[in-house]
């Protein structure tokens, strides 16, 4: 599972509040994209764990500068990563991270 955070562009012709409008563009540019891991205890003991953590922090890393400047990656290990191999588990990180890039539609409720 795969979350995405991508960090909003304001347009600066659009007011939003009585105060001068500072031009962030320069900041965004230089703030690097990001990933966090999560690999609960569902997952297996210790050994396995972080074996499933270096693996999906190698595939990030080679992943991480196809991502927009400044964006937050948070990847969330299931149990069956474990047992997966290590191309499967780029396979499946590949497709969740499409699955996040990709505009989501309005729920209705």
């Amino acid at each position: 599972m795969v979350h995405l955070t991508v960090p909003v562009t304001v347009d600066p012709s659009t007011p939003t509040s009585p105060e001068p409008v500072r031009d962030n563009s320069a900041e965004q540019s230089s703030v690097p994209s990001r990933a966090g891991f999560v690999v609960s205890k569902a997952v297996g003991n210790a050994v396995t764990r972080n074996r499933v953590r270096r693996r999906l922090r190698a595939l990030v890393r080679e992943r991480l500068t196809d991502l927009p400047a400044g964006s937050t990656l948070v990847v969330r290990a299931l149990p069956a990563a474990a047992q997966a191999s290590y191309p499967r588990l780029a396979t499946d990180l590949d497709a969740a991270i499409a699955v996040a890039r990709s505009p989501r539609e309005r729920r209705s409720r």
